[in-house]
């Protein structure tokens, strides 16, 4: 697994959030919201298209924020989209943070400020691919933080 910048040689911030008391349809909602509130666009990137319905559902279900905008290809008019969720590699809206899901899509960040990488603390084969994610982007010398879900919020550590 390489990670090699395509934009120059530019770095960008990298999250890693463990989610480790709620599945990524619960955490998913207020990130997407506070990325709303700092007046930024979101790309989901999903791996798979059952991965892009579920959180279509799941957003549309939110309760907190109560409202999300956001868009997939069977919906349309990516460029209108605050959101948007995909399971490929274009950024359709114009979006600077990126939240990839279990690691999802090709390794390019050029386009991207900042990278949320979400992955399921309570499956082993998801945190020892986020690990390895972790090594190459560290050797790639992005910035990375590491957040460990608590029972309210985010603890950063690392």
């Amino acid at each position: 697994m390489r990670f090699v910048p395509e934009n120059g040689g530019l770095r960008v911030d990298v999250g890693f959030y463990h989610l480790t008391r709620t599945p990524l349809e619960e955490a998913l909602p207020a990130l997407l919201g506070k990325t709303l509130d700092v007046g930024e666009r979101a790309l989901v990137r999903c791996p798979d298209a059952a991965s892009v319905t579920a959180l279509d559902t799941a957003l549309w279900a939110s309760r907190d924020p109560v409202w999300l905008p956001h868009g997939t290809a069977k919906m349309g008019h990516a460029a209108r989209q605050p959101i948007w969720l995909a399971e490929g590699n274009d950024v359709p809206n114009g979006a600077k943070f990126l939240f990839r899901v279990d690691g999802a899509g090709e390794d390019d960040f050029s386009p991207f400020t900042r990278v949320f990488d979400l992955f399921d603390g309570r499956d082993s084969a998801s945190v020892q691919r986020a690990r390895q994610r972790w090594v190459a982007l560290k050797a790639a010398g992005h910035t990375l933080v590491y957040w460990q879900q608590q029972e309210r919020g985010w603890k950063k550590s690392g």
